[in-house]
């Protein structure tokens, strides 16, 4: 009798596993995702230049993201809309557009930085950026046109798997485990430098994006979840948050084993870090430039998709993966003209490549506050989410969120504009 009782909850077990793997995906894509060429760079330079002292932060910041996108999955599931379209029918033509051009400037910057990865991680391998940009920009065409969303997440899915490749990478070339258990404790022995407010601003930036937001609502609409679903979502974001943080600490724990230097050191980019890897460790060296490959990759493929989905939801364009080109012209037009132009701004000469990817970070999370005080505010519309809606708890760490963005956003403004303030 015990035998058939266990035999019964492990039949159960394998039921609820097979539905949760068959669900999965917007999470851990979208979160995996955020590791971007963009986040890559900020990591490794975040490890050069403070060693292991930001672990404390990066780690923290995988439940903020978690509390931020699991509102996603609530309000796709529920309201089968997009995130824009959301916007536009609760708040109206004027907050709808703000969104959407704040959306596609972001977007747009953000996407120029996964193009910039790509081409410097294969430049290290010899490969010229103009054949990079061309070989991306049709894998991505292939990948997004096959006509099936189910397919198109199985394949972005093996990339996401790639990006662990930062964990083994640091884990063979035996870091100081005792430096890594200082690393996460909360502090800044630097004190609040003005390099300290610039760095805090872009680790958020990466983590938290207003992409992201467009991109996993759409991305539940588009898989066809719904209410029931919602637990397998959260299970599935809480996944990708884990996954994301990992990565992001194994990356700094990499370049700051390697590089770091007492004072800090200053690296352009995730491709630097790697060249300067490469020559006393050519398999770390080359696998840091292989993962910076693949998080250019991912970013882009998930970006130009949320800016495609935006569009689409807002001008009524079909707006779906499981179109086919021929069903969707619009749709797919805008998601080629926008790898078009961000491969162009790249293969410019005299561009600012290593500005703009910094930078970008920086921009992100000074336009997330609004991205983010919508988000909240569609989810307390009782109307719209019936017993979905935020709960009390969800709010307080909702707007506790933005209140830290906030702040910090206006100390790093303080800091550009009186540099001696926090000298």
């Amino acid at each position: 009798m015990e035998s058939a009782s266990y035999y019964y909850k492990y039949r159960r077990f394998i039921k609820w596993l097979r539905l949760y793997l068959a669900l999965a995906g917007p999470g851990i894509i979208v979160m995996v995702a955020d590791n971007d060429a963009g986040g890559i760079t900020t990591y490794a330079a975040t490890g050069a230049k403070f060693g292991f002292h930001f672990l404390w932060f990066i780690l923290l910041l995988g439940p903020v993201a978690y509390v931020v996108q699991e509102m996603t999955v609530r309000l796709g599931a529920v309201t089968k809309r997009g995130h824009a379209e959301a916007i536009f029918d609760a708040f109206g033509p004027f907050w709808g557009w703000f969104s959407l051009i704040d959306l596609g400037i972001v977007d747009f910057l953000t996407l120029v930085t996964e193009f910039i990865g790509m081409t410097a991680a294969l430049k290290i391998f010899g490969v010229p950026p103009v054949i990079t940009v061309i070989g991306v920009a049709i894998l991505m065409s292939a990948i997004v046109m096959q006509g099936r969303y189910w397919t198109w997440e199985k394949i972005v899915l093996v990339f996401c798997a790639l990006n662990l490749i930062y964990i083994p990478a640091a884990l063979i070339i035996h870091p100081d485990v005792s430096a890594i258990t200082k690393g996460l404790i909360p502090g800044f022995p630097t004190g609040l430098t003005n390099d300290v407010f610039f760095f805090l601003m872009a680790n958020i930036g990466t983590t938290i994006a207003p992409w992201m937001l467009f991109f996993q609502q759409s991305s539940v609409v588009d898989k066809g979840m719904t209410e029931k679903d919602i637990l397998f979502g959260k299970l599935d974001t809480a996944s990708g948050a884990l996954f994301t943080v990992i990565v992001a600490a194994f990356c700094i724990i990499l370049t700051a084993t390697l590089l770091y230097k007492p004072g800090g050191v200053d690296i352009e980019s995730a491709a630097a870090a790697a060249s300067a890897i490469m020559v006393h460790n050519p398999f770390v060296g080359s696998a840091l430039a292989i993962g910076l490959f693949d998080a250019g990759l991912l970013g882009a493929i998930c970006i130009s998709l949320a800016s495609s989905w935006a569009m689409g939801e807002v001008f009524g364009w079909a707006h779906s993966i499981n179109n086919k080109p021929s069903e969707a012209p619009m749709f797919y037009v805008f998601y080629f003209l926008s790898l078009i132009g961000a491969g162009i701004i790249v293969l410019l000469p005299g561009s600012p490549l290593v500005l703009i990817t910094l930078f970008v970070q920086v921009i992100a999370v000074t336009l997330l506050p609004a991205a983010l005080v919508f988000l909240i505010l569609l989810l307390n519309n009782e109307e719209l989410m019936g017993k979905y809606k935020n709960t009390l708890v969800q709010n307080i760490l909702g707007f506790s969120i933005v209140l830290m963005i906030i702040i910090l956003s206006t100390l790093y403004a303080l800091s550009v504009v009186f540099p001696e303030m926090f000298k």
